[in-house]
């Protein structure tokens, strides 16, 4: 801390009217917005900065980090910039900016901090073409709550001036504290550099027995794992924790070297986007396979010869084997919490252990709030994200080491795995179809016709042929949820439709990118009989498919052939 004090300045500014957070408190735009167009970052900063009443935010410890993408470094510079003016003390900042999603959501908790600023546009594909995205977590660490992001939105609309300290530089690349003198503040403004990956490892050490794992990897009959970081924010950390604490050769790790544009490729851990790793597992060399996204909550897991264990059922066998973790025997289990698309194979677990379930929309946000009331223990999506109540986020790394420590304790096969789950509680197909980049008027045309046709009484007891399969329908809803916890209404999250064999279609309107719209199909049959087992999945859901592009006419009105991706 040297020389003059370093000015803060006032920047006059005019709002812009888009910059709505689509849930979780977080905004996602195409790159080119957030560089191109004047004071856009700035605005959106102060909007969240000033969202945090002023006695709170005066001396309090933020955290902040990214997923290494292009324009993070600027970004963060930014946001150093301003968290400084408006008055926060402590920034905890990773490495060269980098930090996980679910380690910042670990570090918000373990020092007590007011929030978090986590720069990530998830899953999306990185560059000057691509995403960019700010996502603010408060001081559960877990998403904002909406109430948090519609307060952030109203501040945007009508915001005239940002804070900043334009001179003021640190160095990312250093470990340990920098402190600043600001002008007109009495105490100095503090950067801590920290290891990206250390706090959260230290957490993971105290959740699962590594001896048990690092035995599974490095012992005789060793299981041979291949973990693909998609040149995301999980390199560093599937170094540090798979291959130098629990001992899997370092070759076990590709595209570990997080890049700005992700080496051009989709940072999106799915049967579409991570072909790389799904070949190498092909081969058969490898038992074990795993992908991460981009920021490393989301997670794909994979068995040998290329064996694909789908989000709902990694999430089912995950809770019917929780006993095989340490944390889960000492802390017990009080509930299981699921997205409403999220496939209703978790149900079944959940009845067999007398524990209940919570439907919720999607969008993490919604657990935390079940967890901090200690209602419940697992949480998980559709959208390859599952976390428990350690963190506030979904946790990618995570559930690896849950799925390692399952076939340690079991001495068995990913493939045996879920066979022998299927086997007791029968086996859920399941299908997300996506149709991405549409018009977001079209979009809503098509959710606003399928719900009128759809939520009429007439609509309860059509039935529906196709081929040698008849299908009636039971019960139909525009999914609203109650949060047991306090009470607030969330609605119109998803058009159900229920057929009485308990198959189920539901249609749900995503924007997260803000621009435009994507509409997600989802389809679910449930299988009781083990001959029925070893189906593919589309061949099974292809007369429920029929249904719903007859009835919402997707095709003909958005003028595409089929969706954009299929998982």
């Amino acid at each position: 801390m040297e020389g003059s004090p370093i000015p803060v300045l006032t920047v006059p500014t005019a709002p812009y009217e888009d910059q709505r957070p689509t849930g979780g408190g977080g905004l996602r735009r195409p790159t080119g917005l957030f560089e191109g167009q004047r004071n856009y970052l700035p605005n959106f900063i102060q909007s969240v900065l000033s969202s945090i009443d002023l006695r709170d935010r005066q001396g309090c410890t933020m955290v902040v980090g990214s997923d290494g993408r292009y324009f993070s470094r600027t970004a963060t510079e930014i946001v150093v910039q301003m968290a400084a003016a408006n008055g926060i003390g402590r920034l905890i900042i990773g490495q060269n900016g980098i930090l996980s999603t679910p380690a910042v959501s670990c570090i918000i908790r373990k020092i007590k901090a007011a929030g978090g600023i986590i720069l990530t546009a998830s899953h999306c594909p990185g560059g000057p073409g691509g995403e960019f995205g700010v996502k603010f977590n408060v001081s559960n660490g877990g998403p904002a709550p909406d109430v948090v992001s519609d307060k952030i939105y109203q501040i945007s609309k009508t915001i005239e001036e940002y804070a900043i300290c334009p001179d003021l530089r640190i160095d990312l690349s250093r470990l340990g504290r920098q402190e600043f003198d600001l002008e007109n503040k009495f105490k100095p403004f503090r950067v801590e550099i920290v290891d990206s990956v250390d706090i959260y490892l230290n957490l993971l050490r105290t959740i699962f027995d590594f001896n048990a794992i690092k035995s599974l990897l490095t012992g005789p009959g060793q299981l041979k794992i291949r973990v693909d970081a998609m040149h995301g924010v999980m390199g560093p950390y599937v170094r540090k924790v798979l291959c130098d604490e629990l001992g899997a050769p370092a070759n076990s790790a590709i595209n570990c070297v997080p890049l700005e544009d992700f080496g051009g490729q989709h940072p999106d851990p799915n049967l579409t986007y991570a072909t790389t790793l799904l070949e190498a597992m092909k081969g058969g060399e490898y038992g074990f396979g795993a992908a991460f996204d981009a920021d490393g909550d989301r997670y794909m897991i994979l068995g040998q010869n290329g064996f694909f264990v789908s989000p709902s059922d990694s999430l089912a066998i995950i809770a019917a084997n929780l006993s095989c973790i340490p944390y889960f025997r000492q802390m017990g289990v009080r509930g299981f919490g699921r997205s409403m698309p999220t496939s209703m194979a978790l149900d079944r677990v959940a009845k067999s252990m007398k524990v209940p379930v919570y439907e919720t929309p999607a969008g993490w946000r919604f657990f935390s709030n079940l967890m901090d009331s200690g209602r419940c223990s697992l949480c998980g999506e559709e959208s390859f994200g599952t976390g428990s109540d350690h963190l506030r986020e979904k946790d990618g790394l995570w559930a690896v080491l849950v799925w390692l420590s399952i076939i340690a304790a079991r001495k068995q096969s990913v493939e045996e795995i879920v066979r022998d789950h299927w086997a007791k509680f029968g086996r859920h197909y399941y299908c997300r179809f996506d149709y991405e980049g549409l018009e977001p008027k079209t979009t809503y045309y098509i959710m606003r016709d399928l719900e009128a046709l759809v939520t009429d009484k007439s609509f309860i007891g059509q039935q529906f042929a196709v081929g040698s399969h008849v299908y009636s329908v039971a019960k139909t809803d525009s999914f609203e949820y109650v949060d047991p916890v306090d009470g607030t209404v969330t609605k119109k999250q998803g058009l159900r439709i229920i057929f009485s064999d308990a198959s189920r279609l539901i249609f749900r309107l995503s924007s997260s990118s803000g621009m435009r719209a994507t509409i997600r199909l989802y389809a679910e049959s449930y299988e009781r009989d083990p001959s029925g087992h070893d189906q593919e999945p589309q061949a099974v859901l292809s007369p429920l498919i029929a249904i719903a592009l007859k009835i919402s006419q997707i095709h003909e009105r958005t003028g595409r052939r089929g969706p954009t991706v299929i998982t």
